[in-house]
């Protein structure tokens, strides 16, 4: 017992370090949680000079922010009659993740600016985040590290062009300069980054650094968005925006495999298209936003009913699911994302998400339609504003064809436990964050999975989560 309480510890220590150490190191640094809010105060307001400092690198065209991220979570054992090679572990199992990025900007020429955000990971998700469709922690990797690990996730240029004189100063989009925006303008961007820099935001459910942690609630989990293994892709995005209306238009590159690191060298076939239309409104003067996205990736990928052949014919999983009648197909994706605010303190959200489920899921998640919605509420109630209690669930489901595969046994990059009894699967989440200091958050959250991975036979288990966020 004394060993198992040891090594708890450790992982406690694991996680939360990196945000320690970004309280004593004013030059570590990170956005939409790779950084702190720009027009709130954060860490670099509790060392003497730095706000200044950071001020004047402004106004000589750079900036620098940051973010330290430590997570650990748990889970109990669980009803688990049988497994698979991607099953979440009926054991009861912990496991921590942290990230530490660092925002950098240098301004090019008017209105243009180049961006890089040189970041260091660690850390598993339990069951190496496998096992859930709608995953616990945003902030797993499916390619996790005992060592930490320095890589690039962001790289690219940004231009602005504007298209009215009117400005304001709101947009708090930390991968950009301080100071007013024409209220009308459209963006080009291009290089390296997630999607969701420019797709599918929501005011209270888009940020596993600081808000709910599950993928179902930070993006529309039947979207399959265009990814590597940790998250991240290249290609360009053009935005055009009026402050009540926006157009956003992007092309992507996909990955060459099934949830692999590695994009697809060819670049006109193996691309993702995505659509989106922006609607800000207020309601008795609340306001709230609609989103409608649309979508179509090009995938060498495989047809369900192939792949379920494949495991009728005992091919093993490295021939039927990689390597298998596999041809360039499109798998064509919608969502709807809404928030709505009610009053100062009280905000709700839904997403609904589709795709056609003919084909392999491909890069994001294994759900092929899922429903979302929730709740955020601040501590303006409660004397502490810079709280936040959140409760949310997503609801997904999977095709038919989708079913019969892992019905058959077949195991896919998330979910498959060898065998199937089909249901819906549930994940609810629930979390409170403290504010700490400025710019420095810490939160316990819950959440409650249902028929893990689709399969009633399985489960439910309580996961329970400690997060420590720090940002400058």
């Amino acid at each position: 017992m004394a060993g198992k309480r040891h090594t708890a510890r450790q992982a406690l220590a694991a996680a939360f370090l990196p945000a320690a150490l970004l309280c004593w190191a004013p030059e570590a640094a990170a956005q939409r949680s790779v950084a702190g809010p720009i027009y709130q105060q954060n860490l670099d307001s509790m060392i003497n000079g730095a706000e200044g400092w950071l001020a004047r690198i402004e106004q000589e065209g750079w900036f620098l922010r940051g973010q330290a991220t430590g997570i650990v979570q748990s889970k109990p054992a669980m009803i688990s009659p049988y497994s698979g090679e991607v099953s979440l572990t009926g054991k009861p199992s912990s496991r921590n993740t942290e990230s530490i990025d660092v925002v950098i900007g240098r301004r090019l020429w008017t209105n243009a600016e180049f961006v890089v955000v040189p970041s260091v990971t660690r850390g598993y998700g339990i069951s190496n985040s496998q096992g859930v469709a709608s995953y616990p922690n945003g902030e797993a990797f499916r390619l996790g590290t005992t060592e930490p690990v320095a890589w690039l996730p962001r790289a690219f240029i940004r231009q602005t062009i504007p298209l009215s004189g009117e400005t304001r100063g709101t947009d708090d989009d930390p991968m950009r300069f301080t100071g007013p925006l024409p209220t009308e303008r459209i963006t080009i961007s291009v290089g390296k980054f997630s999607v969701w820099d420019f797709f599918d935001d929501n005011r209270y459910a888009h940020d596993g650094r600081t808000q709910f942690m599950q993928w179902g609630l930070v993006g529309t989990g039947a979207f399959d968005f265009a990814a590597d293994a940790r998250g991240f892709t290249e290609g360009g995005v053009v935005e055009w925006e009026d402050g009540k209306h926006a157009l956003h238009a992007g092309v992507f590159r996909v990955a060459k495999d099934a949830n692999t690191l590695a994009l697809d060298t060819k670049y006109l076939l193996g691309l993702q298209y995505l659509l989106q239309g922006d609607r800000s409104y207020t309601i008795a003067g609340q306001p709230g936003t609609v989103r409608l996205l649309g979508g179509v990736s090009h995938t060498r990928s495989t047809l369900w009913n192939d792949l379920t052949q494949g495991v009728q014919a005992g091919l093993p999983r490295e021939v039927y699911f990689d390597n298998y009648q596999r041809a360039y197909r499109s798998k064509i994706m919608a969502g709807v994302n809404m928030e709505q605010q009610i009053n100062q303190s009280f905000g709700v959200f839904a997403r609904l998400g589709w795709n056609n489920g003919r084909n392999q899921n491909w890069m994001f998640t294994e759900m092929d339609w899922s429903v979302s919605a929730g709740v955020s509420v601040n501590g303006h109630g409660w004397q502490r504003p810079g709280d936040t209690v959140g409760l949310g669930f997503n609801v997904g489901g999977i095709t038919q064809a989708h079913q019969r595969f892992l019905e058959a046994g077949g195991l896919g990059f998330i979910t498959g436990d060898g065998r199937l009894n089909y249901g819906y699967e549930s994940v609810v989440e629930t979390y409170y964050d403290m504010r700490l200091a400025p710019g420095l958050h810490a939160a316990l959250g819950g959440g409650f999975v249902k028929n893990p991975a689709y399969n009633r036979d399985r489960g439910p288990t309580p996961i329970v989560t400690a997060r420590i966020h720090a940002a400058f």
